[in-house]
């Protein structure tokens, strides 16, 4: 087999483990908790439906691309929970090791362009990864809130957390703050998340 193709398809292979990476997150309806790859397919699906709701023009091939790899590196850093203030201190050194790892399966000139794409996204300067983010956020706070905000209950979440892990959505959509906004306070008139 070619070398290239060989890397190709280990990387494949590779990126399958996602779907043992387990977010804290549960499905809608009260489900199970999500895997990083449902996550990632979901966010991918969403941002093409509300690419119109951008605040600016974006590349949604690229923002879909986003999406689908933003998380592949937790296959060997592991989910960080989004209000994990004490997992986030050491998440970029983490992840960036695993970056290294699993991108490095793939050829030269597709190990750039991937490695390119997470870091598009995680340095959150362009339409795209604004957009991209703006996705990372809804995705889960929309499963949250179809369950009754119990992944917020349950680990104590603040309106005020919530409120500012939403200040990225704001930047890829105001339109989708808008609803975000909404769908915070509804939860905290319901009790399920306190302001403070």
């Amino acid at each position: 087999m070619e070398e290239r193709l060989r890397k190709q398809l280990e990387f494949s292979l590779e990126i399958d483990k996602e779907k043992n990476i387990v977010r804290q997150t549960h499905l809608s309806g009260h489900g199970r908790r999500e895997n990083d790859a449902e996550h990632a397919w979901h966010m991918a699906v969403m941002a093409y439906l509300l690419r119109e709701y951008a605040n600016e023009e974006v590349d949604i091939a690229r923002v879909m691309l986003m999406c689908l790899i933003h998380d592949i590196v937790e296959i060997d850093a592991g989910d960080t929970y989004a209000y994990d203030a004490e997992g986030r201190k050491t998440q970029k050194e983490r992840e960036d090791r695993a970056k290294e790892r699993i991108f490095s399966l793939l050829p030269d000139d597709q190990k750039a362009e991937m490695t390119a794409l997470f870091d598009e996204f995680e340095e959150f300067q362009t339409a795209e990864s604004r957009f991209a983010h703006a996705m990372d956020n809804l995705q889960p706070l929309l499963l949250n809130h179809s369950n009754g905000g119990s992944d917020w209950k349950e680990h104590g979440v603040s309106a005020a957390a919530v409120y500012e892990r939403q200040k990225k959505t704001r930047l890829g959509s105001e339109t989708l703050f808008e609803i975000t906004d909404r769908i915070i306070r509804e939860n905290i008139r319901k009790g399920s998340l306190p302001e403070a």
